[in-house]
């Protein structure tokens, strides 16, 4: 199944929790903090993978999560990290971020790589919290939240040359004379629901032709799914407007589809161009031939007329697409299994606001340390307190009116404002 668009919902893993753990062993009656920190979470990466030709992997696949970090343990072991979740994606992929509409990234390189949700930081162990006035801390983190996003996929095709026109302009079997594609072909209008690609060879070049499913009046606003199909043109370097001679009005038809190009924009109606003059096995068409072809040379159109189906002339347009379509310039390699950072920012910065009588800390590192602080311990507790005043977020609760005895809710805990905590 052809499907060239997709909706996902994508995650990261989330951190690992730090532990508290004290040094038990016999020959060592007082050893100190040895908790470990938590396993950083997976990250979801989109991976290029030029075997593949579709979205429809994503068919059924709406959401994604990759695996979390593990807890640390004692003895200073830190978790395992969670594993990636990988996910395969064609060349000419377009990754848009629903948030914003914005495209992120174009992924075209086979092997290139795009992080779209990080998974979240591994949380700090007691260890890590050891001082000179501090010696046995009870105090750890938990681990840092994956991001979560909600991404479309978007395929355009990586064709050289783009076939439009009509339908039943004969673009399929014309596909078929000039590539060893062998798509659907039959004698009624939409024979072609998804673009087909062909390879063409000319003695040692090769070069991408994609068929365009039939366009109609009105299809750059998406009648007929035209919308859709035309999107599939964009990359290409050349068109060639399949024709059929053989109708009442080719100009016309001519017309309808420059017209579309125009509306849907994206420089293609400044695409070079051939027009085809199709089905020249026909007696219609070879009668009309020559006024059609006097008609476009007044337009400074060029246009070369064939049989797709008894394969004339195709030759000659054949070799034609190949002059209009130089080689390419060799691009700089890409790095193997390049990988990029789809989104910028990690840590969220902390934010104070009133929830009611009560107030609401906000922030991924003052949620992951007081998520896992021994609230028993006082030490802890106080230095809890110490850092709020080091970030300024006592402050920002003191400029909101919080006084000795309100409610500070911070993640899921629920704390009870105190007045004091010197820095340390």
């Amino acid at each position: 199944m052809f499907l060239d668009q997709a909706r996902l919902v994508v995650k990261g893993g989330d951190g690992g929790r730090g532990v508290i753990s004290f040094r038990r062993e016999a020959h060592v009656p007082r050893g100190g903090p040895d908790g470990g920190d938590g396993g950083k979470g997976g990250d979801v990466v989109l991976r290029v993978d030029p075997q593949l030709g579709t979205l429809a992997d994503f068919r059924f696949v709406h959401e994604v999560e990759a695996e979390p970090g593990r807890p640390g343990a004692g003895r200073k072991s830190t978790g395992r990290s969670g594993a990636d979740r990988v996910l395969g994606v064609p060349p000419g992929t377009l990754v848009i971020d629903r948030a914003t509409g914005q495209t992120i990234a174009d992924l075209v390189a086979p092997g290139e790589e795009l992080v779209v949700a990080r998974g979240g930081v591994g949380g700090k162990g007691n260890a890590r919290f050891v001082s000179s006035t501090r010696r046995a801390p009870r105090i750890a983190e938990d681990g840092g939240k994956g991001e979560r996003r909600e991404i479309d996929l978007e395929l355009k095709l990586l064709a050289d040359v783009g076939l439009a026109g009509m339908p039943n302009a004969g673009k399929s079997t014309l596909l078929a004379a000039l590539t060893s594609a062998r798509p659907k072909i039959a004698d009624y209008p939409f024979t072609t629901l998804v673009p087909n690609l062909g390879v063409a060879r000319l003695d040692d070049r090769e070069l991408v032709i994609a068929d365009i499913p039939g366009l109609i009046e009105g299809a750059s606003q998406g009648i007929g799914l035209g919308e859709e199909f035309l999107r599939h043109v964009e990359r290409t370097r050349l068109l060639v407007h399949v024709v059929d001679a053989s109708r009442p009005d080719p100009l016309a038809d001519i017309a309808t589809i420059d017209r579309e190009l125009a509306q849907y924009g994206h420089g293609l109606v400044e695409r070079p161009r051939i027009v085809a003059l199709n089905k020249m096995d026909l007696p219609d068409a070879r009668t009309a031939a020559p006024a059609l072809e006097a008609a476009l040379a007044r337009q400074a159109t060029e246009t070369i007329a064939i049989s797709a189906a008894a394969r004339e002339g195709t030759d000659t347009l054949l070799r034609r697409i190949f002059t209009l379509c130089p080689p390419r310039e060799l691009a700089p390699a890409a790095a193997p299994r390049e990988r990029r950072i789809a989104f910028a920012g990690r840590e969220r910065d902390w934010s104070v606001s009133r929830e009611g009588d009560a107030f609401r800390v906000s922030g991924d590192r003052v949620e992951r340390l007081a998520s896992g602080i021994d609230w028993q311990s006082p030490e802890a507790s106080a230095y809890f307190q110490r850092q709020l005043v080091r970030s300024g977020i006592d402050r920002e609760l003191r400029s909101l009116g919080a006084r000795e005895g309100d409610t500070v809710k911070v993640g899921a805990l629920e704390l009870e404002w105190r007045e004091g905590g010197s820095d340390e």
